[in-house]
C-alpha cells in the first residue's frame, strides 16, 4: 500500500499539534510491513527523520511551465493523463494560476510557515501537488488539516486515485464560532471531494457531519495517540519536590485554548494557597492580553510566561510540574494532556475537548467553569493521595494509547477505498 501524504509541518520544526500528529502517525502506520508512505511538505529542514518514510520537499519539485516543449510535459504527466486534460482541471480548480514565483531551477519558494500571504502559498503548494500526482507511483492520497486539501483535490483530479482528508481542527474550532469565509470554503470543497474524512474525535465528527453537511457513513473517528519518550526525555531530572507547586498551560495562546480561564483560576487558587506559581509555556496573539490580566488581578509575582517552547523543552517544563492544565474551549483532539501524562503529571482537561473521550484518569470540568477548575488544581496541589492516584493511573491509561492502533484504523479506511 502507497500513500501520498500532504502535510504543512514535519518534525523537529513544528509549530503545533499537527506537526506531532503527523509524524506519530505515519510513524505508527510504518509498523505495517508492508506500508510506504510519502510525505509531501512545502519546505523541509532537511533534519527530519526518514526512517521510516520518504519526505519530498514541494520547494524542489519543478513545475511544468506553459512554454515549455509539450514532449517535456508528457515525459513529466503523459503516463497518467493527456496533457490537455492536466491543464484543463488546473484551470478548472484555479482560476489565478501562474508560475512568478519560481528560482532559476523552476522551483516554487515557500516560507515553510504560516506566512500573511497564506492563501497564496496554499494555492502554489496544490499546483505543484499536481506534478508530484503526476509522477509518483501510489494507491491513495492522504491530506492533513485544511491547508493541504485543495493539494489533496488537485492530485485527486490527476490521478483519479482515492482521497482521504484528515480533520485535525476546523475553523470553528479556532474562532469560536466565528468562521473565516475562506477558510470554512477550503474546508467544505476538501470534504466535498473527499472519498472518506478522518476526524480526531467524536466532538469533531459531530462537527464536519453538521456544519460541513457530510455524509456520516464516509466520516471516521481515529483519536490521536502519544509517541513512546525516548531515552533523552526519560533522562531529564524530575524537578518536582520543591515547596512552591507548579500548575502548568502549555499551547498557543489563543481564544481556542481559553487562556483567560486558567488566569482567573490560577487567582482563585492563591487565594487559599498562596504557594502556588503558575506557568503559561506559549505564544499566541494573546499573550500581551493575559499578561495584563495576571497583572490586573494582582497575581504577576506567581505568573510565569515562558514564551513558545519546543521539542525537550516542553518535557523540562512538564517534568518540573505538579498539575497540567488545558481549559481549551474547543479542543478537536489535544495531544499535550497525554504528554504531561506520560510524565506522570496530574491532568486537569475541559470536557469540550477531544481527548476527554478517551481519558478516565484526568480531571475533566467545562472550560468555562472557573470554580471547578480552581477546585481541581488546589485539590490536587493539596492532597498527596489524590496526586499520587492520578499520577500513576494517568500514566498506565495513556502508556496504552499509541499511533500502532491509529495506523492499523487508518490502513483499514485504505483498505476498503482501494479495493
Amino acid at each position: 500500500m502507497k500513500a501520498l501524504m500532504y502535510g504543512w509541518e514535519f518534525p523537529p520544526h513544528i509549530l503545533g499539534g499537527l506537526g506531532t500528529a503527523s509524524y506519530g502517525l505515519t510513524r505508527g502506520m510504518a509498523m505495517q510491513p508492508d506500508m510506504d508512505i510519502t510525505f509531501v511538505i512545502p519546505k523541509p529542514c532537511g533534519e527530519e527523520d526518514q526512517s521510516f518514510l520518504r519526505v519530498i520537499g514541494a520547494c524542489h519539485t519543478p513545475i511544468v511551465w506553459h512554454d515549455v516543449p509539450m514532449d517535456y510535459v508528457k515525459s513529466r504527466i503523459g503516463k497518467y493523463m493527456d496533457p490537455q486534460k492536466y491543464y484543463d482541471y488546473r484551470n478548472h480548480i484555479y482560476a489565478d494560476f501562474s508560475y512568478r514565483y519560481t528560482n532559476d531551477l523552476g522551483c516554487m519558494e515557500f516560507s515553510g510557515r504560516y506566512p500573511d500571504n497564506l492563501l497564496e502559498e496554499i494555492n502554489n503548494y496544490s499546483i505543484v501537488a499536481g506534478v508530484i500526482a503526476g509522477t509518483e507511483s501510489f494507491d491513495i492520497i492522504h491530506a492533513h488539516d485544511w491547508l493541504t486539501y485543495p493539494a489533496g483535490i488537485h492530485s485527486k483530479k490527476i490521478s483519479g486515485k482515492p482521497l482521504v482528508i484528515h480533520v485535525h481542527a476546523t475553523d470553528y474550532d479556532r474562532s469560536r464560532g466565528n468562521v473565516n469565509p475562506n477558510v470554512y470554503g477550503i474546508e467544505k470543497n476538501g470534504m466535498d471531494n473527499a472519498d472518506h474524512i478522518i476526524t480526531v474525535s467524536n466532538l469533531t465528527r459531530l462537527t464536519v457531519i453538521e456544519k460541513y453537511h457530510q455524509d456520516p457513513s464516509k466520516v471516521t473517528t481515529v483519536h490521536n495517540a502519544v509517541e513512546p519518550l525516548s531515552p533523552e526525555i526519560l533522562a531529564i531530572q524530575d524537578k518536582k519536590g520543591v515547596k512552591d507547586k507548579i500548575i502548568t498551560f502549555l499551547g498557543r495562546i489563543t481564544m481556542q485554548k481559553g487562556p483567560e480561564y486558567f488566569v482567573e483560576a490560577a487567582a482563585k487558587v492563591l487565594s487559599k494557597s498562596p504557594n502556588a506559581r503558575f506557568v503559561m509555556a506559549g505564544s499566541g496573539d494573546m499573550m500581551n492580553q493575559m499578561i495584563n490580566l495576571a497583572a490586573a488581578r494582582d497575581i504577576s509575582d506567581r505568573f510565569h510566561f515562558t514564551g513558545f517552547m519546543r521539542g525537550k523543552q516542553v518535557y523540562e517544563v512538564l517534568k518540573a510540574s505538579d498539575v497540567y492544565v488545558m481549559p481549551s474551549v474547543s479542543e478537536p483532539f489535544g495531544i499535550s494532556p497525554l504528554e504531561a501524562m506520560q510524565c506522570g503529571v496530574p491532568t486537569i482537561i475541559s470536557k469540550q475537548s477531544g481527548c476527554a473521550e478517551i481519558l478516565n484518569y484526568a480531571v475533566k470540568v467545562d472550560y468555562w467553569d472557573i470554580e471547578a477548575m480552581a477546585d481541581a488544581m488546589y485539590s490536587i496541589i493539596t492532597y498527596p493521595a489524590m496526586h499520587a492516584f492520578l499520577k500513576e493511573q494517568g500514566k498506565r491509561e495513556v502508556d496504552n494509547i499509541k499511533w500502532e492502533y491509529a495506523g492499523q484504523k487508518v490502513r483499514r479506511i485504505y483498505d476498503q477505498l482501494t479495493h
